[in-house]
C-alpha cells in the first residue's frame, strides 16, 4: 500500500474551520479508465434491462426484481466494495460511490440494490465474525441471497432504539426467539436474508441479528401502497417465536443500535450519490424536452424562463456532485490512514465514514432537496405532459419525494449536522471556540479593504472564507448564549446546518473548478466556472438569510446590531451578473442536448 499523505486525511467536518487546496480533493473528472468502464456498465444495464421495463417493475410483476437483481449481480454490480476474499471486486469507497450514481436514475430498481448492497450486506461485512461473512458474503456479492434491512417499528423511526422487538434465549441455549414488528421494509417481499435489530431480555439497546427467510416464524402484511418507488418491495415483518441461531448475534450484545447508526451514514452519502445520476437523466429529459417543444414558432429553449431552470438545475447537480465525491475521497483517504497504522481493515471501513458522519448528513440533505428541485423544474418544463403519466417526468416526480425521509428525515440530519460538530468541539477533536472568538475579535478591527490576488477564483475564495466566518459568528454566539438549552432550538440548529452545509457545497464546487482550470484552460471549463460562481452568489445569501434568522431568535439590542453588522459584512458580494451565467450555462446544456459536465 503507498505512503499515506496523512495531512490530506484531514478530519470529518474540518471544513469548517480549515481551508481546503484544490490539490486535496477528488472531481469526478479523475476517474480513471477501469471506474468509468464500471460506470458504463451500469449504465447499460439501465438501458436494456431497467427503463424498458420500467411499468412491469411498477406493476411488481411476480419475480422481475429478483431476476434483475440476479443479473447484475452476474455483472458484478453487487459486489463493487465487496473484498476480493468474499467474491467481490474489492474497489475503493468513492468507486462504489459512482456505482450508485450510475444507477440513480433506475427509479425503483435503484432503491432495490441500493437497499441489497448497503444496509442489507454491510452490516455482515463490517460487523461479522469470519464465520458469519463467510457463510453470507459471497451469496448476497452475487445475488444468491437477497438482503433487507428491519429497523423501524409502528412506534420507533427516528428514534430506533425505541424499539420493542424483543429476543430471548430458549432453554436449551441455542437460539433466540425473536418477537415484534417491523415496517417499511425495502425488499422484505423477496428478501432471503434479515438484518433485524432487537432488545434482549430487557436490555436497554438493541441488538442485531443475521435472520434468514428459510428459520420460521416469520409472516408478512401485503405490499404496501406508496406515493413513489412504487416497485420497490415494502413489507411489514412479523417475528413470531423465529429461532435464530446464537450464533446468528450480529458483533456483540447491545451493539445494535451502533451499528445501525454506523450503517446509517453510509446509506446517507450513498443517497446523497443516488441523487446525482437520479437529477442527471431529469435534466437530460428536460433539455431534451425544451429543444423539441416548439411555442409561438420557438422551441422553448430559447425563452429565458427556460433556460434559467435549465441552468439552476445543472448548477445544483453540480454543486452536489462536487461534494459527493470530495467526500468520498476523505472516507478513502481516513480508510487508508487508519490501514496504515494498524487497524484491521474491517474496522478502519467503519471508523473512516463515521469520521465523516457530518459530511454524509449534509450529502443526505442537499442531494435529496436538490432531486425534489430538480424534478418539479422537470415537471414545469413538461407543461401539461408533465403531469402525464405517459411522460417520464410523472414517475421521477412520484419516486424522489421518499428521499428526504429515507435514512433519517432531513429535519433529523440537520440537527444531527450541528449536533456532531459541537460534541467534537466539547471532545477536543475540533477546536470551534478559537476561531468564533477570533471572529468575533475580527469585529472589532478594521476591515480588510486589500484587494485579493489576482488569480482566478482568488476573489471567490476569500468569500468562503467569510461565509466560514458567518457560519462561526453565528453557532458560536448561539452557543455561547443558550448554553445547555441550544439542543431544544431546533429552528436555530437548522439555520446553524443550513449555513454549515450550504458553505461545504459552495466551497466544494469552487474546488472543482479551481482544478479544472489547472487540467484544462479557463476556456475549456467556463461552464463550469460559471456554475460555481452562480452557486456561491446565491450561497451568500442564503447564509446571510439563515444567520439573520438564528441571530434574531436569540439575541437583541446592541448585541444583536453588532453581530447583524458582523454578518453582512462576512457576507458581502461583488456585483455579478448572475442572469448572463446562467444563460452561458444553459447554452451549453441546450447545444449539447443534455447535461454535459
Amino acid at each position: 500500500m503507498e505512503t499515506v499523505d496523512k495531512k490530506r486525511a484531514i478530519k470529518g467536518g474540518e471544513f469548517v474551520i480549515k481551508e481546503t487546496r484544490y490539490e486535496d480533493v477528488f472531481i469526478p473528472e479523475e476517474f480513471d479508465e477501469e471506474q468509468l468502464m464500471i460506470k458504463k456498465t451500469c449504465q447499460d444495464f439501465l438501458q436494456t434491462e431497467v427503463t424498458p421495463n420500467l411499468e412491469r417493475i411498477d406493476n411488481q410483476e411476480e419475480g422481475l426484481m429478483q431476476t434483475l437483481l440476479d443479473k447484475a449481480g452476474e455483472l458484478g454490480l453487487l459486489g463493487v466494495s465487496i473484498p476480493e476474499e468474499y467474491g467481490g471486486f474489492g474497489k475503493n469507497f468513492n468507486t462504489s460511490m459512482l456505482v450508485t450514481d450510475a444507477v440513480g436514475a433506475g427509479h425503483s430498481f435503484a432503491v432495490a440494490l441500493s437497499a441489497h448492497t448497503g444496509i442489507g450486506t454491510l452490516p455482515i461485512l463490517y460487523y461479522g465474525n469470519t464465520e458469519q461473512k463467510q457463510k453470507y458474503i459471497p451469496k448476497l456479492a452475487i445475488g444468491a441471497y437477497k438482503a433487507a434491512y428491519c429497523l423501524t417499528e409502528p412506534n420507533a423511526g427516528s428514534d430506533a432504539n425505541s424499539g420493542r422487538t424483543t429476543a430471548k434465549l430458549n432453554d436449551e441455549g441455542t437460539h433466540y426467539l425473536i418477537n415484534g414488528q417491523k415496517m417499511w421494509i425495502t425488499n422484505g417481499g423477496f428478501a432471503d436474508i434479515f438484518i433485524v435489530f432487537a432488545k434482549i431480555d430487557d436490555d436497554k439497546n438493541l441488538s442485531a441479528f443475521i435472520v434468514e427467510r428459510a428459520f420460521g416464524g416469520i409472516t408478512m402484511n401485503p405490499e404496501e401502497h406508496k406515493l413513489g418507488i412504487k416497485g420497490s418491495s415494502t413489507r411489514q415483518v412479523f417475528f413470531n417465536d423465529c429461532p435464530v441461531p446464537k450464533e446468528n448475534l450480529l458483533s456483540e450484545r447491545e451493539n445494535g443500535f451502533k451499528i445501525a447508526v454506523n450503517i446509517l451514514n453510509i446509506g446517507r452519502i450513498k443517497l446523497g450519490a443516488a441523487a446525482i445520476g437520479s437529477s442527471r437523466k431529469v435534466i437530460s429529459q428536460a433539455i431534451n424536452y425544451a429543444n423539441e417543444r416548439v411555442q409561438f414558432k420557438l422551441p422553448i429553449a430559447k425563452f429565458g424562463a427556460i433556460r434559467y431552470k435549465l441552468a439552476e438545475m445543472a448548477t445544483r447537480n453540480f454543486a452536489v456532485e462536487s461534494a459527493a465525491y470530495r467526500a468520498g475521497q476523505n472516507i478513502d483517504d481516513a480508510y487508508e490512514a487508519l490501514v496504515s497504522d494498524g487497524m484491521e481493515p474491517a474496522k478502519a471501513k467503519l471508523k473512516s465514514t463515521e469520521q465523516f458522519a457530518i459530511e454524509c448528513a449534509i450529502l443526505k440533505v442537499w442531494g435529496s432537496e436538490m432531486l425534489d428541485y430538480i424534478v418539479d423544474e422537470g415537471v414545469q418544463i413538461y407543461g401539461g405532459m408533465g403531469y402525464s403519466a405517459d411522460a417520464p417526468m410523472e414517475r421521477s416526480y412520484r419516486d424522489s419525494r421518499i428521499n428526504r425521509i429515507f435514512e433519517g428525515t432531513n429535519e433529523v440530519n440537520r440537527l444531527l449536522i450541528v449536533d456532531m460538530l459541537l460534541k467534537r468541539a466539547l471532545k477536543g477533536e475540533l477546536d470551534l471556540m478559537g476561531p468564533a472568538q477570533e471572529v468575533v475579535g475580527e469585529l472589532m478591527a478594521i476591515p480588510d479593504f486589500s484587494e485579493p490576488e489576482d488569480v482566478l477564483l482568488a476573489y471567490e475564495k476569500r468569500v468562503i472564507a467569510n461565509l466560514k466566518k458567518a457560519g462561526l459568528l453565528v453557532a458560536g454566539a448561539a452557543v455561547q448564549k443558550l448554553m445547555m438549552t441550544l439542543q431544544k432550538e431546533q429552528e436555530i440548529l437548522m439555520n446553524i446546518a443550513d449555513i454549515i452545509g450550504t458553505v461545504y457545497l459552495a466551497e466544494s464546487t469552487l474546488l472543482r473548478a479551481e482544478k479544472l482550470v489547472h487540467f484544462k484552460n479557463e476556456q475549456e471549463v467556463a461552464g463550469q466556472i460559471d456554475m460555481a460562481r452562480i452557486f456561491l452568489y446565491n450561497a451568500v445569501d442564503k447564509v446571510f438569510l439563515a444567520g439573520k434568522e438564528a441571530l434574531n431568535s436569540f439575541a437583541e439590542g446592541d448585541e444583536l446590531k453588532m453581530m447583524l453588522a458582523g454578518l453582512r459584512r462576512f457576507t458581502k458580494l461583488e456585483p455579478f451578473n448572475v442572469k448572463e451565467a446562467r444563460q452561458r450555462v444553459a447554452k451549453l446544456l441546450i447545444d449539447a442536448n443534455g447535461y454535459c459536465f
